[in-house]
């Protein structure tokens, strides 16, 4: 079992276990690392359909990576209060002093891994960037989970997997400011780049793609056909399809195999596998094509990407 897979695993029982204990706390909140201007928490969510949603407002700025389960997300944004579907993958936009909502209204449980920055110290990032003063904060509520966003997103990943097998070696040797860093450029440069989708309109929308995505998630093995996924949401496969791209951002295709892709190079950072091991443990069946896949997504091989990868996670 790959470690993505573990924290499904251990987010569903968590869920599981405040199910009994209806009075426990829905939020469980780990400090993995802090420094001056910055810090990253790994976030578990056990909220459900019963659960009021959550309201508050951003005290930083904040980036938060969704590791594992599926959320609505709502944030007043230059494009009006914007509700969003928070799968695995997608990032979490939140500027200071922006109010937002989170709720789970069509399943229980999230688990994501959160940066945090001064006003300051983003404001220097973004500046190095070349963007102007105007431009330094987050247009938009989400991202969904694009190419251009895969390496720094694995390497995270592959960072908290790290992080719970040895908490002190962890602190001591994960680069957590520099893939925060990483992460800050490219999500606040790929925000202003990228236009926000429309929600779709058919009605349970929401509802029926969350169900696919935590399908997908709680069993990778599953058959990726349109038809099928189709079949399983209740829908048309052309309006199944038209609709998981507004909500999600991507098309079925690319999400499950940028998903897969994502869990393969998470997996070389963080484990001592082959190349091999990984591929078959992620669901490729054909070294060859995986390659092709992997170079295409990271723009380098597999064994490259452990070799750069290990100056941040190691």
């Amino acid at each position: 079992m790959s470690f993505l897979a573990k924290i499904a695993v251990e987010l569903q029982q968590a869920v599981a276990r405040r199910a009994k204990d209806a009075a426990s706390a829905p939020l469980l909140s780990r400090t993995l690392a802090r420094g001056e201007g910055w810090s990253v928490d790994d976030l578990l969510c056990t909220a459900g359909r019963h659960d009021r949603p959550f309201e508050e407002q951003h005290s930083s700025v904040s980036i938060a990576i969704v590791l594992a389960g599926t959320f609505q997300y709502r944030a007043a944004t230059v494009h009006s209060l914007s509700g969003q579907l928070m799968t695995p993958g997608s990032l979490l936009l939140g500027n200071p002093g922006q109010s937002f909502e989170c709720s789970h209204s069509h399943g229980e449980g999230d688990r994501c891994l959160s940066f945090h920055f001064s006003p300051d110290y983003f404001d220097s990032i973004a500046a190095d960037l070349g963007l102007r003063r105007g431009e330094r904060s987050f247009p938009i509520a989400r991202l969904p989970l694009l190419r251009e966003l895969s390496p720094v997103v694995a390497g995270a990943s592959a960072a908290v997997a790290l992080s719970s097998k040895s908490r002190r070696a962890a602190e001591r040797n994960i680069g957590w400011e520099e893939l925060g860093v990483h992460l800050a450029a490219l999500a606040v440069r790929t925000a202003h780049s990228s236009a926000d989708r429309r929600p779709a309109r058919i009605p349970g929308a929401v509802a029926r793609v969350t169900r696919v995505v935590r399908a997908l998630e709680e069993n990778p093995g599953l058959d990726p056909s349109i038809r099928r996924l189709a079949q399983d949401a209740g829908l048309s496969p052309y309006h199944f399809l038209r609709t998981f791209e507004q909500l999600v951002g991507v098309t079925p295709h690319r999400y499950i195999r940028r998903t897969r892709l994502r869990r393969a190079a998470a997996e070389l950072l963080a484990e001592r596998k082959s190349v091999l091991d990984v591929v078959m443990d992620c669901g490729f069946g054909d070294v060859s094509n995986f390659n092709r896949a992997f170079r295409c997504e990271f723009g380098v091989s597999p064994r490259q990407f452990r070799l750069q990868g290990v100056r941040i996670v190691a």
